[in-house]
């Protein structure tokens, strides 16, 4: 995570976002006393907000530790993707 302020961020915004999108960080804006802006790539906001989904249920996130679980104790089976 790098964080900057506002006034460097305003100097230099095409390197800023450059770390951002190609260098895979999460930059944090400060504005002043407030608790800033968060930057992250369109590919990081869209992994995270996937595993919010899954988590967002109690019955999901039983049904993910059941799984991790069982293959990590042996179970599971490998399989083709559809169409393979």
């Amino acid at each position: 995570m790098v964080r900057t302020t506002m006034s460097a961020f305003r100097k230099a915004v095409k390197k800023h976002l450059g770390r951002v999108i190609d260098g895979g960080q999460t930059l944090v804006v400060r504005r002043g006393k407030d608790e800033g802006v968060v930057f992250m790539s369109l590919k990081e906001y869209k992994s995270l907000s996937a595993t919010h989904h899954e988590l967002a249920s109690k019955v999901n996130e039983e049904r993910l530790d059941a799984a991790i679980r069982e293959l990590n104790g042996g179970g599971g089976e490998e399989r083709g993707l559809i169409g393979e």
